[in-house]
């Protein structure tokens, strides 16, 4: 650390305390380890809570979680600062929790019909087995078009749509999670419903 902060007869850890963010990330892109592990004290613990109201499990949350700081740590060079590092690694660990849940999940899909009050997107239901061979094709091509279509979403879009068709999460959490308005939230809602539209004509 004494190649970055000149301590005195202050400590080190004293120094990282009373740091502020952007002081902490500068001294991290320098290769200072000690100003990384104090930018993961500050926040892996709401970074952690956020990856748990998307998956809804621990180790998942945890396994996103490792992995965001992990890449904020490998990338941190390209970190501009036009956001706070919060927000960035934020950003990060978002991807991260529903990569791991795209994976898990079987039937991700959800359809483009507003529920109650347009406040959530309903699912739409899992084929049975007793469906016949030709309405399950169709259901599936179905899916597979959708799933096509919102992953060429620009990113900000399609973020808000995996957040909410995870668990049917209303706007106001979906807003909440991700760091934005919940006005803002309906409007990426809305633009997002009518791109897909438009996509499967």
């Amino acid at each position: 650390m004494d190649s970055y902060f000149s301590t005195g007869t202050i400590s080190v850890q004293a120094i990282l305390e009373t740091s502020n963010d952007e002081m902490l990330v500068a001294a991290a892109k320098t290769g200072e380890h000690l100003a990384f592990s104090e930018l993961w004290n500050r926040h892996s613990k709401k970074t952690f809570s956020t990856m748990y109201r998307i998956t809804r499990n621990r180790q998942d949350a945890e396994d996103a979680l490792q992995d965001a700081f992990l890449k904020a740590y490998v990338h941190l060079k390209n970190f501009d600062g036009r956001s706070t590092f919060s927000t960035w690694v934020t950003r990060i660990a978002i991807n991260s929790a529903l990569m791991i849940l795209r994976r898990k999940r079987a039937h991700p899909e959800i359809s483009m019909d507003g529920g109650a009050e347009g406040e959530t997107w309903q699912h739409w239901e899992v084929p049975d087995r007793r469906a016949n061979t030709e309405e399950h094709y169709a259901r599936s091509e179905r899916e597979h078009h959708l799933k096509r279509a919102i992953r060429r979403l620009r990113p900000a879009l399609r973020t808000i749509v995996e957040i909410q068709q995870v668990h049917d999460t209303s706007i106001k959490e979906i807003a909440e999670i991700a760091g934005i308005s919940v006005a803002a939230t309906k409007s990426r809602l809305l633009r997002a419903r009518t791109v897909l539209r438009r996509s499967l004509g």
